[in-house]
């Protein structure tokens, strides 16, 4: 069959994609996913059914990132072993798996995207998508939708964790502001945030955009799927080779989309002989359309994690979200606002199975925790391509606090949580540090080798497939998210973010792929 839209990836971009194209009875639109595909409620394992409470994580693609450059200098002793980075792989992508933090980010971020270039992608032009996915069940108004598909909610303040409430006593008592909404325009400081998980149930774009619509007959699921190459005639794609359950098909549309994410849209691009035209070459791979930038601008959150021992009459409730406040704030002397974002976490270690950020060696099975993150990092890693067996992952390599002022700011910000932890908030819950601990937090140079040897990602890797004008020559994608030099071929992920936006990426990636729904809808 020839379809007129074939989407490659059912995440939180992809199932929004197909959502909404298919609205149209005169499409008929195919959506392809790697993982499988849950048709009712009751099928759905607790780890995706369940936003907190659960340690299962079959349905990830578990990657391997080096947290710095280093790894890939010769004779040169990396500050720590690669880390995992998991992708969600069913429906649903990430928005199956993820944290469930609905965050929209600055006003600014958007601004910054179409500076001097587009107006397409400003805040105002987001903004009324932002609102069409959201039903906002605390706040109304202007910056707050109430109809959309995904419920959010923010945990009242009676309900929190001893640990959280201290944080945020902790945190206005050295004189930062409080905040009911994270996700007002306006808003820095201390307050609950918003989640999109409602009576404990995820609400992921499988959940609220897919399964309300699996019976129309023009969209078609094809689980179990993996792309393995587009196949390109000119300028313009005719077909996707793909594999399912072990044989190998080909696809036909009119029009292609790739949200397969910022590790798997670049990852297809360059299977595919689109990419800088070098490294293609080397790997055996024709390259049929030079762009230098796929896989370049690879952006995330570097963060760390602070652990401390509890005191022995400590409890709290092992089953509750363990993640329920958090602080954005801007770094002493930084010109970008709230690019910094501070959460307490607690949290069982017998019932968490979520990597290797906390350590086991605890003197407790209860955890209290800080984590500390930079939500606009100026470095930057990049992705290479080092095999042209589809099979083979790439080389993911983040490059953390290589910039000094991204050093600076994270090393101000783990002191806070330091000192928060020193006051009397805290006495009839923690003992003492666990990490950081055995040396002078106050030195500068052994807080900066801790920091290197801790930093790790936020699960938020974005900008590989970079949107901008075609005069940079790191642009991939133009602000209709189409490739530059194809007519056929777009990509609408958080791959095309031209850099990292200041909050979790899951609730933008979601507003990009509804705006370029009205963009194709508006003929561009």
């Amino acid at each position: 069959m020839h379809y007129d839209y074939v989407i490659v990836g059912a995440g939180s971009a992809g199932a929004i994609m197909a959502a909404r194209l298919s609205e149209d009875p005169s499409v008929n639109v195919l959506l392809l996913e790697s993982g499988p595909l849950h048709n009712k409620m009751e099928e759905l394992p607790g780890n995706l059914r369940y936003g907190y409470g659960v340690n299962d994580r079959d349905e990830n693609f578990w990657y391997s990132g080096t947290p710095d450059a280093k790894m890939f200098v010769a004779d040169a002793t990396p500050y720590q072993p690669p880390m995992l980075v998991p992708r969600g792989t069913t429906f649903g992508g990430s928005s199956s798996v993820n944290a469930q933090i609905f965050l929209r980010g600055e006003p600014d971020d958007y601004d910054s995207w179409g500076a001097n270039w587009t107006s397409l992608w400003g805040y105002a032009n987001c903004l009324p998508f932002f609102n069409k996915l959201e039903n906002d069940l605390d706040f109304g108004g202007d910056f707050h939708g109430k109809n959309g598909p995904i419920k959010c909610i923010r945990i009242p303040k009676k309900d929190w964790a001893p640990d959280q409430e201290a944080f945020f006593q902790g945190i206005k008592s050295i004189g930062y502001p409080e905040t009911e909404d994270h996700n007002d325009p306006d808003s820095t400081g201390v307050g609950p945030l918003p989640f999109n998980t409602i009576d404990r149930v995820r609400q992921s774009t499988w959940l609220t955009y897919l399964l309300p619509i699996l019976h129309r007959p023009n969209l078609t699921l094809r689980p179990k799927t993996k792309a393995l190459r587009l196949n390109i005639d000119k300028t313009t794609i005719s077909s996707i080779n793909v594999e399912t359950d072990g044989k190998s098909d080909l696809v036909l549309g009119n029009q292609f989309i790739l949200s397969s994410g910022a590790i798997g849209s670049p990852q297809l691009l360059m299977l595919s002989g689109m990419g800088p035209a070098g490294l293609l070459e080397s790997l055996g791979i024709n390259p049929v359309l030079d762009i230098p930038g796929v896989g370049r601008n690879l952006r995330d959150h570097p963060q760390v994690a602070l652990t401390w021992n509890v005191q022995p009459s400590y409890k709290f409730n092992t089953e509750a979200r363990g993640i329920q406040v958090a602080i954005r704030y801007t770094a002493t002397h930084s010109q970008l606002r709230n690019d910094m974002l501070i959460h307490p976490v607690s949290f069982s270690r017998s019932k968490w199975n979520r990597g290797s950020i906390y350590t086991d060696e605890l003197e407790s099975d209860l955890c209290v925790g800080m984590v500390a993150s930079i939500y606009l990092a100026k470095g930057q890693g990049a992705m290479h391509l080092r095999s042209s067996d589809p099979g083979v992952q790439p080389y993911l390599d983040y490059n953390y606090l290589a910039n000094q002022d991204d050093l600076d700011r994270l090393r101000e910000s783990v002191r806070i949580c330091i000192n928060i932890s020193k006051s009397g908030f805290y006495e009839n819950i923690i003992s003492g540090p666990h990490n950081p601990s055995g040396f002078d937090t106050d030195d500068d140079n052994e807080m900066n080798l801790w920091l290197q040897k801790n930093v790790r990602t936020s699960h938020h890797i974005s900008g590989t497939c970079k949107m901008g004008p075609q005069s940079d020559n790191m642009s991939v994608v133009d602000e209709s998210g189409k490739i530059y030099g194809l007519s056929n071929l777009r990509v609408v992920d958080a791959s095309i973010m031209p850099d990292c936006v200041r909050a979790n990426t899951n609730v933008p990636t979601m507003m990009i792929a509804e705006r370029v729904c009205d963009l194709i809808k508006d003929g561009l």
